[in-house]
């Protein structure tokens, strides 16, 4: 089992920007980041392959943030700059174990390991 633990969330006014960190224990094929906002279904944010760097987004995020690693902190980050009130949300860390498979941000399944969450808010 994969543990992870998010901080950073807080509150922002629009245009501003946060650093999402999540510290991971074990070993990782891949890892992303989910929102769920208010009302709404759990979506994906960003994911990154552990080994080769290979990273991908979500179209309402691109070009805004930008998912990392630092395998040497274990810790797994995400850069949100620009920031929308339609950010607004529970952001959740999560990892996918083994060496290979699907990792897709459109299949929570492809995940196995989850942390609690880190709360951002926008304010406009």
């Amino acid at each position: 089992q994969v543990q992870l633990v998010e901080s950073g969330g807080g509150s922002v006014q629009a245009g501003g920007s946060l650093r999402l960190s999540c510290a991971f224990s074990g070993s990782t094929y891949c890892m992303g980041w989910f929102r769920r906002a208010p009302g709404k279904e759990r979506e994906g944010v960003a994911r990154i392959l552990t080994k080769s760097g290979n990273t991908y987004y979500a179209d309402s995020v691109k070009g805004r943030f930008v998912i990392s690693q630092d395998n040497a902190k274990n810790t797994l980050y995400l850069l949100m700059n620009s920031l929308k009130p339609e950010d607004t949300a529970m952001y959740y860390c999560a990892a996918k174990r083994g060496s290979y498979g699907a990792c897709r941000l459109s299949r929570e399944s492809d995940f196995s390991d989850w942390g609690q969450g880190t709360q951002v808010t926008v304010s406009s």
